[in-house]
């Protein structure tokens, strides 16, 4: 009966009222007094409690947190499915249920909006828990009763389009339009100089003179052009920075000092000359577009698709950082610099955020980190969102995850990434966590009305991501591979489209 944290109990208080609470462990009394082993030692982590009501009759309303502590000697009964139903009632807020509990299915599961979204939340578990339709079922949820939210969800594998068909605009890098423009200088830096090579901050001064010359001569003497730093979000036109290379080259004295401007121009025609980097380089002409592309970001206006997917599976492994970097940046300064009456709350999705804020400092790309950490710390003030897709939790900065307030906990066999899920939950969850290795999903935070362990509702075929595992044993019973196949995944490997 008092299986670890599944069993709620409660005690009824000096004042009246009921203090629920999870059993995690019974044993008996072993002392050395009159009456030993004939009462027990109950571990009960407290939830909350079921205050008296009066109101022309009594009732109880379960609220999170006990104004009057139980004392020892107290009796503890096990709670009813009446009165469990009252602690996992639905919310009187915004809200949205996304599945049932555990230990009983017949009590639903709910989210409440505006706790999960505005604290920040986190989805963990091994690879082939169900992360993906996990994030999937609570995204459809939430843009069900909102369907006219805004949701970025980075996509590094193309997994999501398949779940939400035309609900989501789909950005990949045959229709992405990110100018090189929008980058800031740590960006551009990123993209067009190899930091391993000596000379690589001599190409980075060079570099900065060349773009700062392009975006005055853009500004065309617009007076209030005083004010154009390297980072600041005016366009300028990659020719003007080879023209302006040329000429400090051309002053130079010695030929040897030669060498970081040719490989900077060299690197500059390659990558206009790449197809795969279409989406940032392509056209001769320059033109201020940044409204249309933060727009069609933003879903802004909605027009029925309220979810952006970047699908990032065709962008260049090289830049792939650097493009998330940009992403995550634009979305964190438009909502920075909206007026409150011109607010446009936003949920960025990061799938397998380690990659993009590590715990180590040595790996992943700076500028990346940096901006998911100011949104991690700002973005509730200004309506930005942030959720975290991983499967390593251990990984992880530390930092980051400390400010997701809503913790959602698949099947989890490591067990460093168990350790850093337990020291990462309040310590009135810890008795859920002793069973992170089983196939339960675990819950905690500011989202739910209490801690609980859920199991989330079944998505339809159709709603699910393209995340499955290979059908090895299905595929190798036959030869089913014609070479004619062999020449189609060629050609879409050497042109890079899907």
């Amino acid at each position: 009966m008092f299986d670890s944290g599944h069993t709620i109990g409660h005690v009824i208080s000096v004042t009246g009222s009921r203090i629920q609470g999870i059993l995690n462990h019974v044993a008996p009394d072993h002392g050395d007094g009159a009456g030993a082993g004939e009462h027990g030692i109950v571990d009960i982590e407290l939830m909350g409690e079921a205050a008296i009501k009066v109101n022309n009759s009594i009732a109880f309303v379960f609220r999170r947190g006990v104004s009057v502590f139980p004392g020892l000697g107290e009796t503890i009964m096990t709670t009813t499915q009446e009165e469990m139903a009252e602690v996992y009632a639905r919310p009187s807020n915004s809200h949205g249920r996304i599945g049932t509990l555990y230990q009983n299915e017949n009590i639903p599961a709910y989210i409440m909006t505006d706790d999960l979204l505005g604290k920040h939340f986190a989805v963990l578990g091994t690879t082939g828990a169900g992360k993906s339709c996990s994030v999937v079922l609570l995204l459809r949820t939430i843009l069900t009763e909102h369907p006219n939210g805004h949701i970025v969800l980075l996509d590094p594998h193309n997994e999501y389009s398949h779940a939400f068909g035309d609900t989501a605009e789909i950005l990949n890098t045959e229709n992405l339009q990110l100018p090189y423009w929008i980058l800031n200088f740590d960006e551009i830096r990123g993209v067009l100089i190899d930091e391993n090579q000596t000379d690589s901050e001599v190409q980075a001064e060079i570099l900065g003179r060349a773009i700062v010359g392009a975006k005055l001569k853009f500004a065309g003497g617009d007076p209030d052009s005083t004010h154009i730093t390297i980072d600041t979000l005016v366009p300028y036109n990659l020719n003007e920075i080879v023209r302006f290379m040329d000429a400090s080259r051309g002053q130079l004295e010695k030929p040897e000092g030669s060498l970081p401007y040719l490989k900077l121009k060299s690197r500059i025609e390659a990558l206009k000359a790449d197809r795969r980097y279409a989406f940032m380089f392509a056209g001769l002409v320059v033109k201020d577009n940044l409204s249309d592309v933060v727009s069609r970001i933003m879903r802004v206006p909605v027009t029925s698709k309220p979810l952006t997917i970047l699908d990032l599976s065709g962008v260049p492994s090289e830049i792939v950082d650097i493009v998330v970097s940009v992403m995550c940046r634009i979305i964190f300064d438009f909502c920075l610099w909206s007026t409150p009456t011109h607010s446009v709350p936003v949920l960025l999705v990061c799938e397998e955020a380690h990659r993009y804020v590590p715990e180590a400092d040595n790996v992943g790309f700076g500028p990346t980190k940096r901006i998911i950490s100011q949104i991690a710390k700002e973005g509730r003030k200004y309506g930005v969102s942030l959720c975290l897709v991983n499967q390593r939790p251990s990984e992880l900065s530390t930092s980051i995850m400390s400010q997701c307030n809503t913790l959602f906990a698949l099947r989890m066999s490591n067990e460093t990434d168990q350790e850093f899920i337990r020291k990462a939950v309040p310590e009135s969850a810890l008795g859920m966590m002793s069973s992170l290795s089983s196939l339960h999903t675990h819950a905690v935070g500011e989202g739910l009305t209490v801690p609980m362990r859920l199991k989330f509702d079944d998505l339809d075929e159709a709603h699910r991501p393209r995340s499955g595992t290979a059908a090895f044993s299905t595929v190798w019973r036959e030869d089913s591979m014609p070479q004619t196949m062999v020449a189609e995944i060629v050609q879409r490997w050497r042109s890079q489209s899907r």
